[in-house]
């Protein structure tokens, strides 16, 4: 009895264990907002100079290194007044991103913008792991 209920606790913490290892993964997309590359996101910023990029991680993240020119503006934080300091016409290009795949701020952030009437969202989802895997220029530190 003692070993089947040895067996039955190592089940039990395994199970435990596989469940805390697994994070959520982004959606695949944002309804409303175009879904982009890391290439898409270049072309963006050369074709619309004035586009804005919000990068929804946490401060102490996007200090150490984000897209040039991005905004830190964190997901659970942003509200539609300071969103529309960065960006009064809500006809303009904004760019959402955050770290990647795994991670929920940056989708959270574009249908928050949506909801406010904002129609002009794209949504980076590959984000900031995908960036830097392509080696793309980085900022570090504060915008200038």
């Amino acid at each position: 009895m003692t070993k089947k209920f040895a067996v039955l606790v190592g089940l039990f913490l395994y199970s435990i264990m596989a469940l805390a290892d697994q994070k959520a993964s982004a959606p695949e997309s944002v309804m409303g907002a175009k879904t982009v590359i890391a290439e898409d996101v270049i072309e963006l910023m050369m074709a619309e100079p004035d586009v804005t990029i919000i990068d929804s991680r946490k401060n102490s993240e996007y200090l150490k290194g984000h897209i040039e020119g991005a905004i830190s503006i964190l997901n659970t934080t942003m509200t539609q007044d300071e969103l529309e300091i960065f960006v009064p016409d809500k006809n303009s290009a904004i760019i959402f991103y955050c770290n990647g795949s795994r991670c929920l701020r940056s989708s959270d952030s574009a249908r928050k913008a949506l909801s406010w009437g904002y129609e002009n969202i794209y949504w980076f989802r590959g984000g900031w792991k995908e960036w830097l895997e392509k080696k793309f220029p980085i900022q570090i530190g504060e915008n200038n």
